[in-house]
């Protein structure tokens, strides 16, 4: 009668052969197989024999000694496992309840805001006048990253509907792109409620201490801080990933962060709800003190006047850039929770990603720049100018 059996097994092991008095040993015959590599270390094996006993009977019995798969190994092939089965849920929520139709919305979109953010760039870079000043810059800065994220978004979603696959470098550069756009937004206008208030409050040394020199130093180190954690955190993702070739199905900046916090590196939405609370509570601080210190100047007794049309229109745009925000952060909190299914999840991921996001790109613009009168005026003289050179082109 012929045996054989396979036991998984991790390291070298050691056999030790039993047999009764008198018997011979019976030929055996073992064969190793290696499997796959779960570490850099222990290597996962399957020890098969095999017996043949003439005599009908086996008087053998065969002992091994060997490690127990670690721990550690587990806890390494868990996240990606997760993350598979996790992006193929996604995939399928998307697919069983037609959220590809946001493309629509997120389309609508793009377009009115890519009508207006370029005209408004090209009005503030073509006049030297508007380029010297402080608030202009970061306004264009702000419309330059939006219309970056915007493209990028629309790409990304487009990608996701179409269910094409993707390298998993080329969606980590993606995550890390978005991020750092999106916290340089947040950055910059944070900066322009700063700079809104040092110009009301020192109005004397306001051009000395922000000259259009150091502006641009001060948005070259908006971006490098904006870019330092993302790239951080990607860099230290693709010393990890095991596979290069590696391709993912549905490419979000959450499953790609929460990736990242499975692989041990917590903290991460600990670190955005930080800094967006520390941007909020400093534009608080700016808008609060100038309220005191220009309430006895009479710009706030008019219900409809300037002043507080403007404050509004500002906390409003604030308002719905920094919503989105938060509640990325809860979404990176909450990622771990099984009680949570996946299609709750979908749906606030797409409507976050789809709608919140991108309204205040849209509405950024015309709430932003078409209010200053410097803006607006310049964009009406370029109107007129384009005017006149088609008729004298017609005639």
């Amino acid at each position: 009668m012929a045996e054989a059996f396979c036991i998984p097994i991790i390291s070298v092991h050691k056999q030790h052969q039993i047999r009764s008095a008198g018997e011979r040993s019976p030929p055996s015959r073992r064969l190793i197989f290696r499997k796959a590599k779960l570490d850099g270390r222990a290597t996962h094996r399957f020890f098969c024999t095999g017996h043949k006993d003439a005599a009908g009977g086996s008087g053998q019995h065969t002992i091994k000694k060997h490690t127990s798969l670690g721990a550690s190994a587990v806890t390494k092939m868990a996240p990606a496992t997760l993350i598979t089965n996790l992006t193929q849920q996604w995939q399928e929520s998307l697919l069983r309840w037609h959220l590809g139709y946001f493309l629509i919305p997120t389309t609508v979109i793009t377009v009115a805001t890519l009508l207006a953010n370029p005209v408004l760039l090209a009005c503030i870079l073509l006049s030297r006048a508007l380029r010297q000043e402080t608030r202009y810059l970061l306004l264009a800065n702000t419309l330059a990253a939006d219309v970056l994220f915007l493209l990028l978004t629309l790409a990304t979603f487009i990608c996701n509907a179409t269910s094409a696959q993707m390298p998993g470098l080329v969606c980590e550069l993606i995550t890390a792109a978005t991020v750092t756009l999106y916290t340089c937004v947040i950055l910059t206008i944070t900066l322009m409620v700063v700079d809104t208030y040092a110009a009301v409050r020192w109005p004397l040394r306001y051009h000395s201490i922000l000259s259009p020199g150091r502006t641009h130093c001060v948005l070259l180190g908006v971006w490098l801080l904006a870019a330092v954690y993302p790239l951080s955190l990607m860099i230290m993702t693709e010393v990890k990933r095991e596979d290069p070739r590696e391709t993912v199905a549905v490419c979000l900046v959450l499953i790609s962060l929460g990736f990242v916090q499975l692989k041990n590196i917590g903290g991460i939405h600990v670190h955005f709800f930080v800094a967006a609370l520390f941007c909020a509570v400093l534009i608080s601080f700016c808008y609060i003190r100038l309220y005191m210190v220009t309430r006895t100047q009479g710009i706030w007794r008019s219900r409809f006047s300037r002043a507080r049309v403007t404050v509004l229109a500002h906390g409003v745009l604030l308002l719905l850039y920094f919503t989105p925000g938060f509640v990325f952060t809860l979404e990176l909190f909450l990622f771990q929770n099984k009680d949570i299914s996946v299609d709750l999840r979908v749906w606030i991921c797409t409507l976050n990603a789809c709608v919140f996001m991108l309204l205040p790109r849209a509405f950024a613009p015309y709430l932003y720049g078409l209010r200053y009168r410097e803006i607006s005026h310049s964009l009406m003289q370029r109107l007129h100018q384009h005017k006149r050179l088609s008729k004298v082109t017609a005639s």
